[in-house]
């Protein structure tokens, strides 16, 4: 038995985590004084650990959890199903794409008389909910706003399909860095290919690719913090220009690059960026760095502001005369 005043443990069975816990499920939890435990789809619980505990399923009930819920069920405390669309009737999902219904079905739709049989609480989002599940009853949660998250620092890396050798270079630089720092989170420009690559990371974008003008007004959308230019040794990569340094700087980043390339021709190391090995633990400490130190960032940015001003008035002088 749980011991006298010790709080309830309330097993949060989610796909991954999503909006719809955020908003609803996790606000209302958080009133009372139950020790909070999310879990995917397979992260089981012992069964002695279900003594007196919550079960609240977001959205989907997964097989595996039903098994264990059927053999456990004298000592649970409570099941409760939320949901913030009408998962529960299959003509509802009408119009929508097959495959999406199909998942509503399998893990939804089909599990209502056995939440029923399990005598399980119905949550829900909507007064519409409410009132059409009424014989349930459904109980009405409403939302809370989401905290903003405390993500300081954005790093991104805007490489087109040519750069393939260096976005896959970087993948497991950016787990680590990563994983290591929550303050950092990542941009990456890329296709599906790159999608899949980065898709498991963190804090982690994959914005797809767009034409030069697009780009140009996305450039100015969001403050950037870092930028990325680890250009690996190729004939391709030999023949760039340092033209990555002026949209780095541009963005009002401080630029990380690699040894070699055009951008480390006209980048003093640590006066206006920083010029870094190609070694995976060398470009993780300096993210690090570079994160954790707004001040540096400040001085390499403005130094590199200057920079930019400079090799301008050089362009013009070089082509004054040309036509």
């Amino acid at each position: 038995m749980r011991p006298n005043n010790s709080p309830l443990h309330v097993y949060l069975v989610q796909e991954r985590p999503n909006p719809s816990s955020d908003f609803f499920v996790r606000p209302l939890l958080a009133t009372g004084t139950h020790q909070i435990i999310p879990c995917g789809f397979t992260d089981l619980p012992a069964p002695k650990d279900l003594t007196d505990a919550i079960i609240v399923f977001v959205r989907y009930i997964p097989q595996a959890w039903i098994k264990l819920i059927d053999a456990t069920r004298p000592k649970l405390a409570k099941r409760v199903f939320f949901m913030d669309d009408d998962l529960l009737d299959f003509k509802a999902a009408k119009g929508m794409p097959w495959r999406y219904r199909f998942k509503l079905a399998r893990l939804s739709t089909r599990h209502l008389a056995w939440l029923k049989k399990q005598q399980a609480e119905l949550w829900v989002s909507t007064p519409y909910l409410q009132q059409k599940y009424a014989d349930w009853p459904a109980k009405l949660v409403l939302p809370s706003p989401v905290p903003v998250p405390s993500v300081g620092c954005r790093v991104f890396y805007h490489g087109s399909a040519s750069h393939e050798q260096d976005i896959r270079w970087l993948q497991p630089v950016m787990a680590k860095a990563l994983a290591e720092n929550e303050r950092l989170c990542f941009e990456i420009i890329g296709g599906p290919s790159v999608h899949r690559l980065y898709k498991k990371l963190p804090r982690t974008t994959v914005i797809h690719p767009m034409q030069w003008p697009s780009y140009q007004a996305f450039l100015a959308m969001q403050p950037r913090h870092i930028g990325l230019n680890p250009l690996l040794p190729s004939r391709f990569n030999h023949a760039r220009s340092y033209t990555k340094f002026f949209d780095i700087t541009r963005c009002g980043a401080v630029g990380i690059y690699a040894p070699g390339s055009a951008c480390a021709d006209v980048v003093e190391h640590r006066q206006d960026g920083l010029i870094i090995d190609l070694d995976p633990a060398a470009w993780v400490a300096a993210l690090a760095e570079l994160a954790n130190n707004g001040d540096l960032r400040e001085t390499l940015l403005q130094n590199a502001q200057t920079k930019v001003q400079f090799l301008a008035k050089q362009a013009q002088a070089c082509h004054q005369g040309w036509f």
